[in-house]
């Protein structure tokens, strides 16, 4: 008896699961949003990782030689501006101070005896005017006189021609003025004598009077080098110039250090970035220009900034050793340009950022900037437009 073989029914097919569809156009629109977002960015902003936080490092030496009497500050501690930081012991200086007013003191003796040398010469220039005007009195009475004999004598020469006058009149006659002429002629010579000293008393008073501007030069610079060791003894401390954290300490109390001896640096809680652009990145990159910066220090977090300059040249050109492309072979290397870049808003007080660390600026070239929600929106409508579009051509598939 021959049996028949049924065979097996075929298996329905599986029931296409299209509940898949709608979280792969949700993940699309999450990649589609992000990618938006970066091809927005990269047509609007110019980016480097070459940049660095920059800062005004103000290095303390002293200008003076001494030993260290003391040390106010450790490393990396906070400074406010004119806060003491180190001593020089002063007692060299304090003593050179003490021996410039011992000079200036003696300077000033000088002076004073100089200045009453001088009064003396002038009271002496005085006596010998009075003497010459006195002497030249005398002179006109003399030559007075001396002019009534001559004339006396004259007339008693005529009468005696004339036999109207004795012998002995006339010779009495002649004697007179022969006593008024000498009298005359040693008058003038008094005056003379009188007029030459008053002459050396004003040269006397002269010479005075130079040694007194003499030694008053010398007290002048009595007084600047009291000032000058003055100065030098406010070198003993050193205050800090600026607010900021102190960096690279080496001195200790009871060191000897020298004039310009670099002992630690200074580094102001100010900052900015110094960004090293390639130059193919500065054609539309101007001042003011927004920025946003990332610090690496603080975990990626970003900062608003802004372009404040633009070197004026590549940083190659003002190394060490600048390139020299007239020798050699020339490869053309793509240079790069620092941009300084300010920042916006305050860092945090609570981390310390310093010259050297690294940052990533971003710079707004261009204004096509789209909001985040307009973003969102079109990668929302193209991921569901995909998802419905899968989804038809799924079903006409099945059907």
């Amino acid at each position: 008896m021959n049996e028949t073989v049924s065979l097996p029914a075929a298996a329905p097919e599986p029931k296409k699961r299209t509940w898949l569809i709608w979280p792969a156009a949700v993940a699309l629109a999450v990649a589609l949003y992000f990618g938006l977002a970066y091809l927005a960015d990269v047509f609007t902003h110019e980016s480097t990782d070459d940049a660095f936080i920059a800062a005004h490092v103000v290095s303390i030496a002293p200008r003076i030689s001494g030993q260290v009497a003391a040390v106010h500050v450790l490393d990396n501690q906070l400074v406010r501006s004119n806060e003491l930081l180190v001593e020089i012991d002063p007692a060299d200086y304090a003593m050179t101070v003490e021996q410039k007013e011992s000079a200036a003191e003696a300077q000033q003796a000088s002076y004073k005896t100089m200045l009453a040398g001088w009064e003396l010469m002038q009271a002496k220039v005085t006596t010998a005017e009075a003497d010459v005007r006195k002497t030249q009195a005398d002179a006109d009475s003399a030559e007075a006189t001396a002019k009534k004999t001559q004339a006396d004598f004259e007339r008693a020469q005529d009468l005696l021609k004339q036999s109207t006058l004795s012998k002995q009149e006339f010779d009495t006659t002649q004697a007179a003025n022969t006593k008024a002429q000498a009298d005359l002629k040693s008058a003038q010579e008094n005056v003379a004598e009188a007029g030459s000293r008053v002459e050396e008393a004003n040269r006397t008073l002269a010479a005075a009077w130079a040694q007194v501007g003499t030694v008053m030069a010398q007290w002048h610079e009595a007084q600047t080098n009291i000032a000058a060791a003055k100065i030098n003894l406010s070198y003993a401390k050193l205050f800090a110039p600026a607010a900021g954290r102190v960096t690279r300490k080496s001195v200790e109390a009871g060191d000897y250090v020298q004039a310009g001896q670099q002992l630690f640096s200074i580094v102001p809680v100010e900052v900015w970035v110094i960004a090293n652009f390639k130059e193919s990145q500065l054609e539309k990159m101007r001042t003011n220009q927004p920025v946003t910066v990332e610090i690496d220090a603080l975990g990626g977090r970003k900062f608003a900034a802004h372009v404040e300059s633009i070197q004026a040249g590549s940083g190659a050109q003002f190394s060490l050793l600048p390139p020299e492309n007239a020798t050699g072979n020339f490869v053309k290397v793509v240079q790069r340009v620092p941009v300084k870049i300010l920042f916006d808003e305050p860092l945090p007080a609570d981390h310390v950022l310093g010259p050297g660390l690294s940052v990533t600026p971003s710079v707004q070239v261009g204004k096509l900037d789209f909001p985040a929600w307009a973003l969102a929106l079109v990668a929302i409508i193209i991921a569901g437009v995909s998802a419905l579009a899968f989804s038809f051509a799924t079903g006409r598939k099945a059907g």
